[in-house]
Formats: structure tokens, sequence, C-alpha cells
């Protein structure tokens, strides 16, 4: 089932999410209840979809995404991390376009099958970084339509922020391309191209074409 095989950490911060709604619904404070119970859900999301679909996730890969959600949706907006910390929107947004680069270098290993040598390793690093940047834009123009079309403040300083958001977008896509450069370089051995690498062996029927290095 989706919620077995997963890191201490992960089960910390599903225990930490249902004290905390617990506690919130007993003080009768709505909106942490609500933002905990919000946060519980999409960390389960996509344990949830990779059990639909049968992936095996690394579980060093959910933990990230889980951590991540957890700091941008409990903490940032719960706690007010995004305005107690400077530096917090641009980490959430950096750790996120790793994420969606690394996201970007698998969909291009499941265009080949696996095949390491049927693009060239820059292609598909440059199609994780395209991916990534892509993702960033979509979600800077989510942020003006919800200021023009609701009154928010999601862009905060406007353009200084949407340009600072997109600089750290292409960063971190940049790291995550780079990564599967990396892994299709033979650089597999740990960090975010063994993460690569660790997905496509818990994976191989999607990737018929890959290596016995990955397929061992």
């Amino acid at each position: 089932m989706f919620y077995r095989g997963h890191s201490w950490l992960v089960y910390g911060v599903w225990f930490t999410l249902a004290c905390a709604c617990g506690v919130a619904l007993y003080e009768l404070n709505w909106r942490m209840g609500f933002l905990a119970l919000l946060t519980l859900a999409a960390t389960m999301v996509p344990a949830m979809l990779a059990d639909r679909y049968h992936l095996r996730l690394p579980m060093a890969f959910f933990a990230a995404i889980v951590l991540f959600l957890f700091a941008t949706l409990f903490l940032g907006e719960a706690f007010d991390f995004y305005n107690i910390f400077w530096w917090w929107d641009v980490a959430m947004h950096a750790s996120a376009a790793i994420g969606f680069g690394l996201v970007g270098v698998i969909i291009a290993l499941l265009m080949f099958e696996g095949n390491r040598y049927a693009a060239p390793p820059w292609a598909v690093g440059l199609i994780g970084l395209t991916f990534a940047v892509s993702i960033g834009v979509l979600w800077e123009v989510f942020e003006y339509f919800m200021d023009a079309s609701f009154g928010l403040n999601m862009q905060k300083s406007g353009l200084q922020d949407t340009m600072w958001d997109l600089i750290t977008n292409a960063g971190g896509g940049l790291v995550g391309a780079s990564a599967g450069y990396a892994y299709l370089r033979g650089r597999d051995r740990s960090g975010l191209p063994g993460m690569i690498a660790e997905f496509v062996r818990r994976n191989k029927w999607y990737f018929p074409k890959s290596d016995t290095k990955d397929n061992p």
C-alpha cells in the first residue's frame, strides 16, 4: 500500500501534521487545521499516484517531495516563514526547480525507453532544463492571474519578485538537468544522478532499453 516502506522522515512529517491538525481543531483554529490537513493530503498524493500507476519512487526522492510540501504549505503559510525568513521563498523555488529538472530528465528517458545512447546527454539535460523553466513560467503566470483576479499578493514586490523567481527557477532547473547529464555520462553512483539511476532500476518495466548497469 502507498503508506508503507517510506523513510522515518516521511512518517515524522505525517505524525507532526496529524498532531497539528488535532490540536488546531481542539483550539478551534480553523486556518491552522485546514492547512495541516491540506498539507497532509498533499504529501500523500504522490505515493497514491505511484501506487496507482505501479511506480516505485526512490525513498530519498519521495522524502524530498514530502519535506518540500511540508516546508512550503505548512511552514511557509501556517507559520508565515515566507515573511519571517527572506530566503525561504528562494529556497522553495530552487528546490522545486531542481525536482522539476529531474522529472524532465526522467520524462526524456521514458521517451527513449531508458536507452542511454538514443540521445546525446546534453539533449536530455536540455529537455530537463526546459521542463523546469516552463513549469516556473507557468507558476508565475498563475501568481499574476491570482493577484489580478482576486486581489492577492502572491507576486509580493511585483516585477522584481517575478524576475528573481524566474532566475532561481532557471538555476535550480540547471542543477536538475546537470544531474541528468551526469547520469547519462555514467556518473550515477550517488547524489542526484544516483537518484535517477535508482528510479530507473526500480521501474525497469518502463525503461526496457536501459543497459545492464541500470537493470542488475
